[in-house]
């Protein structure tokens, strides 16, 4: 078998790992819970679940989604993370190779997707998350020399971070300042983080993203009449999505955008 076949199923499978783990940060961070202890537990039934029942993927289909102990269902949510995040290891490894790139935009992924879920069942953009990744980003923009390819710079310097980061910032700091409850501070939080994270001109391709992608699924359930035009939506898993698209193909977009204009 190819290494690189191989080596691809090796990150597959500690992606799904590693997603077990982001399920613990997205049940713990909201109620402000240590993510080290106690250990896994059913939170129904408060039965510490032993190493069988931890097993991602295979102890949820094993068990029909449902504690041993007490039956309580599992949310269905805790498997599609898990095959989500080893999909995503997956092909960002077969897009970077071992790589910088391939180290970095998984941390990022990683981190917009807890965000994104956390958000879409708590309503909430965690400082406790924003903050430290805000200072990563910064961090991963030093030790990552700026780089031009096609006249963008898909490896970010610290300049150039900042100016995307305060781009981001101001991009939705306007419709929170003239909204006043229609756009979360949160939002305008995380739009910075992305700044940081995706660089200039990437964070048009981050924040304008978020911007479609969540305006096209709100007409969608207006539509379907499942929310009404007043209805809050929550935006940062739409955030999370732009970023993911900016951080993977977001040069391209742009190279593209210019080109085509």
């Amino acid at each position: 078998m190819d290494m690189t076949v191989i080596l691809a199923i090796i990150f597959g499978l500690l992606g799904v790992a590693i997603g077990s783990f982001l399920n613990v940060c997205i049940d713990r961070l909201p109620a402000r819970k240590s993510l080290a202890y106690p250990a896994s537990h059913c939170d129904a039934c408060q039965h510490p679940l032993s190493p069988l029942d931890n097993i991602p993927v295979i102890s949820y289909l094993w068990l029909r989604g449902k504690c041993r102990y007490c039956q309580a269902s599992i949310p269905r949510r805790v498997v599609l993370v898990e095959i989500f995040t080893g999909a995503l290891f997956t092909l960002l490894y077969l897009k970077y190779g071992l790589s910088a790139q391939f180290a970095v935009t998984i941390i990022y992924s990683c981190i917009l997707l807890v965000l994104a879920v956390i958000d879409l069942e708590n309503g909430l953009l965690l400082n406790v998350i924003v903050y430290p990744t805000m200072v990563l980003a910064l961090g991963a923009s030093i030790f990552l020399p700026e780089t031009v390819v096609n006249g963008y710079a898909p490896h970010i310097g610290i300049l150039n971070g900042l100016m995307a980061g305060a781009i981001g910032f101001v991009i939705l700091l306007i419709p929170a300042i003239v909204s006043r409850s229609g756009m979360g501070w949160g939002d305008v939080k995380m739009a910075g983080m992305l700044g940081l994270m995706t660089g200039f001109p990437n964070v048009f391709v981050a924040i304008l993203g978020g911007i479609i992608l969540g305006g096209l699924w709100a007409i969608g359930l207006i539509v379907l009449k499942k929310k009404k035009r007043k209805d809050a939506i929550p935006f940062g898993p739409f955030l999370a999505l732009g970023g993911m698209i900016a951080l993977v193909w977001g040069t391209a977009i742009i190279h593209w955008y210019t080109r085509f204009f």
